[in-house]
């Protein structure tokens, strides 16, 4: 097989995992990971991309975490497509997926350490799902600790994980650099999400009332946070399908919300749930 068409090598086990690993930083190559849940779509690739441009060694992860999902939430439902994966990834320079079990990743059952996300972990998301981002801190920082990479990639869509994960690399002083890949969107403005599949023809088009908040929010930060949330959360109307959790303004070095006054860049958190399908979207603004 070329280089070119190359599938990753699957790998399920820790110790094997660790073993590869230690063989390639013996001989002196640099090694980067890109985590997922896998349902890989363009905005997973685009990390991959990244990856393979500063790493000699790509390591992808598919695991469906369940220390992340709270009852009642879609842990069932989320879609597991590993060999749709394995295709997608195929030829893009990646070495390695490392697909773990439950039971390899958790073989006492789920874990009684747990990673902390603090006050912000419990805002937004937090929220909304809780206990949902020490369960994602929890299982990055044992990826981290298995793979040991240079450099990991994450998505701007996700830019409270981005938030927390970056925090907890500092915080626990690890010896990886967290690099933000922007985040990728449909032509007409989606972005890209593993649950975009579940959305029916009509919600799809609901769906676009997030970047059209997102959109109105941008245009409007000359005029200030009053303005910028009057004209987002107006962007959503009164449709039945598209039903609002959070719109907020928040400093981008503090996930905190602004101040009414606040001026220079901010971040717009957005989530709703069209039908059954809960999506986030966020954007960098410009205040005054």
């Amino acid at each position: 097989m070329s280089a070119a068409a190359r599938r990753p090598r699957v790998i399920d086990g820790i110790a094997e995992l660790r073993e590869v690993v230690c063989e390639r930083r013996a001989a002196g190559a640099s090694v980067a990971f890109v985590p997922t849940m896998g349902a890989l779509h363009d905005g997973h690739l685009a990390l991959v991309r990244r990856a393979t441009e500063t790493a000699d060694v790509v390591i992808v992860s598919v695991f469906v975490n369940p220390l992340q999902f709270g009852p009642g939430e879609d842990l069932d439902r989320y879609p597991r497509t590993l060999d749709a994966d394995l295709d997608a990834l195929t030829g893009r320079g990646v070495d390695v997926v490392f697909a773990p079990t439950v039971a390899e990743m958790y073989p006492d059952g789920p874990s009684s350490t747990r990673v902390t996300a603090g006050a912000v972990g419990a805002l937004y998301e937090g929220a909304s799902r809780p206990g949902h981002f020490d369960g994602m801190l929890t299982v990055v920082a044992k990826l981290f600790g298995i793979v040991q990479p240079d450099v990991a990639y994450f998505g701007q869509k996700d830019a409270q994980q981005v938030f927390l994960v970056q925090r907890m690399v500092r915080d626990l002083d690890l010896p990886i650099r967290v690099e933000v890949v922007p985040t990728v969107r449909e032509a007409d403005g989606l972005a890209l999400s593993s649950r975009n599949r579940f959305l029916s023809p009509a919600e799809r088009r609901a769906a676009l009332t997030l970047s059209e908040a997102l959109r109105a929010a941008e245009a409007a930060g000359p005029q200030g946070v009053a303005e910028v949330l009057a004209e987002a959360e107006a962007a959503f109307g009164a449709s039945e399908t598209v039903q609002p959790d959070y719109l907020v303004v928040v400093d981008p070095v503090t996930l905190l919300p602004v101040e009414p006054e606040a001026s220079g860049p901010a971040l717009v958190l957005v989530a709703a749930r069209v039908g059954a399908t809960r999506l986030i979207d966020n954007a960098l603004i410009s205040l005054r």
